[in-house]
């Protein structure tokens, strides 16, 4: 469940799927500051070596600049995704893994410090021979619980007491602000629980989704069998009949994208219009919310259908399909056989992964998804400088100027509007690097030989948080990533763009670098976490972070035709001869990624003052910056993993970000010389322009 309220609440990463509120003054009236270095030789910060010269930038950009390290870099056994971005996690795992094992290694930790809890947790990932010979022990409370269910509101208690310790639930509660009243939180509900990645994997009737579905039913048949379940067979073809009735009425992701459907508020006591045969007032009273009076529900109808099949499925039905909750969910908690066979469906058969991670990157995830602020402390002592702090707040604030002059000088854009995207802009809250106020842990109870009860703590703890939130202020300092995690986000309802310490390193970021390719790698990725509060959904929410109109009707109509375009361009992008990129899936990044190396391109184009720009290692400064954008999404996955992103993913594969975004730039053609008759030309009335 940890990672349904973290996506819940953050709704536009650069990588992967924003979040709370915040506003800040108006910065783009400062002055601009320069961003390059003090040094007097600064490298282009381009690496050659990755590049395929026989390729023609005019043809396909991405594979110029990286074709060379594709070809030459074969994806290791034991990962589904290589390049760019994860290197950098590889090596803040690393940095990670030293600091944990620093900490494990000591003595006499005092109990119930942060430390022993890192070091504890740590040491009960790595206790194999400890986990194999508890077996399945840690789970049987669990079991129990659920063998022990008699009625259909005993279901519906334990939907709500075993998400509060971290598990997978049909209905799934969280607490986030309120996106119609920014200055408070509010309950949420949302759908959940299914076991394949997607509810489009139970009915895509092509071979390799049938397979699939057989794998999944079989998985699960032989996790019962290892687990001592009783009738795994039957058991594994129950679990898929209901989970297939569950993805039916779930909402698509294209569907669950629409900020202003999603949002359905109801007063408590109405909620008997969602569902009659859901005990709503158990259900929140055992999650501890019964003195809230308002909730907003994701998907009514949905949880309209999860209420008529607790009315109407046999409660052993249900008790087969908690009972393979308990055991999916700590699966990887368990003994070595059972988190072998977990992985030989969701690693090898699903993402394409041939073998497992060491044990020790597995332990170090653990430890960053349950403390992760207390290894942040250390990791930015480390790793993260003042210097890079300043130069990225500088560069921040060049992005805002040149967003403002950018929405200034829009010809399609009133006046009206222009003014409040103005206002918007300037109350942007950026964060970076690191949280000026850490977790909390020390609730968290952590021992050296009880991993499930570990993880279940942090669970309970998390959810307790969250309560905590209900009817207070709004957590401005909050952070809904680790300062060593590898990415950056935006949130809608705090208005706020965050920078972990981690992504700030080449090629996103070189402190060695002229300032060409920092703008194209860094201010890109600055300018695309900005375009997230003017893209489809992010656009619907003014200022304060209320999701209230500010747009005249003449303009929403033209940024819909625009968006259309942007559409229609990425659905022809093929990723496979039988699949394509899913344009309205990805049409919110794929607007960040527009705007934000459109942008970068004209802060980068404003640091210069009106002077050109250098030649480095051959190179002008416009290619520096365009290929230092191109180099940032460097990477490749399996096959397996590709075809999951593209289904379940709203960013498109990364040879699309960056030839999608700079086919629609006219610098970029006039850089590379590209011409109509080149496979990246798009004629100029066909090119899509938005901010």
């Amino acid at each position: 469940m940890k990672h349904l309220l973290t996506g819940a609440m953050c709704s536009s990463l650069l990588l992967l799927a924003a979040c709370n509120e915040s506003t800040t003054e108006n910065k783009a009236a400062q002055p601009e500051v320069a961003v390059a270095s003090a040094k007097t030789a600064l490298s282009a910060g381009i690496e050659r070596a990755n590049m395929n010269a026989e390729i023609r930038p005019q043809d396909d950009f991405y594979l110029y600049v990286n074709g060379g390290w594709l070809d030459s870099h074969p994806m290791p056994s034991d990962k589904t995704a290589i390049g760019s971005f994860y290197d950098l996690r590889d090596k803040s795992d690393d940095d990670v893994k030293a600091i944990i094992e620093e900490l494990a290694a000591a003595k006499d930790l005092a109990p119930g410090s942060d430390e022993q809890k890192v070091a504890d947790l740590f040491r009960s990932y790595m206790d194999v021979e400890g986990l194999n010979a508890l077996g399945t022990k840690p789970i049987a409370p669990l079991l129990a619980d659920i063998d022990a269910l008699k009625t259909q509101d005993d279901l519906v208690k334990y939907f709500a007491a075993s998400q509060v310790k971290g598990l997978s639930v049909p209905l799934a509660f969280y607490v986030s602000i309120d996106a119609k009243q920014s200055s408070r939180y509010v309950s949420h509900a949302t759908q959940y629980g299914l076991g394949l990645p997607d509810r489009d994997y139970y009915f895509n009737e092509s071979d390799r989704y049938v397979n699939m579905r057989k794998d999944y039913v079989a998985h699960i048949e032989n996790m019962f069998a290892l687990a001592g379940l009783d009738n795994p067979k039957a058991a594994s073809e129950t679990i898929m009949a209901l989970e297939t009735k569950l993805a039916e009425a779930q909402w698509t992701r294209v569907q669950r994208r629409d900020s202003e459907k999603r949002y359905n508020k109801f007063n408590v006591s109405d909620l008997k219009q969602v569902s009659e045969h859901i005990n709503w007032s158990l259900w929140l009273d055992t999650l501890g919310v019964s003195g809230e009076q308002d909730i907003i529900i994701g998907q009514p109808d949905y949880a309209k259908v999860v209420g008529e099949l607790v009315a109407n499925e046999d409660l052993s039905t249900w008790k087969a399909y908690l009972n393979w909750q308990v055991l999916n969910g700590f699966a990887s908690y368990l003994t070595e056989d059972i988190a072998k066979q977990d992985f030989e469906f969701y690693g090898k058969s699903i993402d394409g992964q041939q073998e497992q991670k060491p044990r020790w990157k597995r332990g170090v995830s653990v430890v960053n998804s349950n403390l992760g602020e207390i290894i942040g402390k250390v990791y930015v002592k480390r790793h993260f400088t003042p210097e890079a702090k300043d130069r990225m707040t500088t560069l921040v604030e060049n992005l805002r100027n040149a967003y403002g002059e950018s929405i200034d000088s829009l010809e399609w854009m009133s006046d009206d509007t222009k003014k409040a995207a103005r206002v918007k802009l300037a109350a942007f809250t950026p964060k970076i690097g690191y949280p000026d106020k850490w977790e909390d842990y020390s609730a968290i109870n952590i021992t050296a030989d009880s991993l499930v009860a570990n993880v279940m703590s942090a669970d309970v703890v998390g959810h307790n948080k969250q309560l905590e939130k209900l009817g207070g202020p709004i957590r401005k300092w909050e952070w809904h990533m680790t300062p060593q995690t590898v990415n950056a986000y935006y949130s809608p309802p705090a208005n706020e763009i965050v920078f972990p310490a981690a992504i700030l390193q080449p090629p996103f970021f070189n402190l060695e670098a002229d300032d060409a390719v920092n703008y194209g790698g860094i201010g890109a990725v600055i300018g695309h976490e900005m375009g997230h509060g003017f893209d489809d959904q992010g656009s619907k929410y003014d200022h304060e972070g209320n999701m209230k109109n500010w747009w005249t009707e003449g303009d929403l109509k033209e940024f819909k035709v625009r968006a259309d375009q942007l559409i229609a361009q990425y659905d022809g992008y093929e990723v496979f001869h039988d699949l394509n990129v899913n344009g309205s899936l990805t049409l919110g990044e794929n607007i960040g990624d527009l705007s934000g190396v459109t942008i970068a391109y004209r802060a980068y184009k404003n640091s210069l003052k009106g002077k050109e720009a250098p030649v480095i290692d051959g190179l002008t400064g416009d290619e520096r910056f365009f290929m230092g954008y191109a180099q940032i999404w460097r990477g490749k996955r399996t096959e397996e993993g590709l075809r999951k992103r593209v289904t379940t993913d709203p960013h498109s594969p990364g040879h699309f970000r960056a030839i999608g975004s700079l086919s629609n730039m006219p610098e970029f053609y006039e850089a590379f010389g590209v011409k109509e008759g080149d496979k990246m030309y798009i004629a100029p009335e066909k090119r899509v322009k938005i901010w």
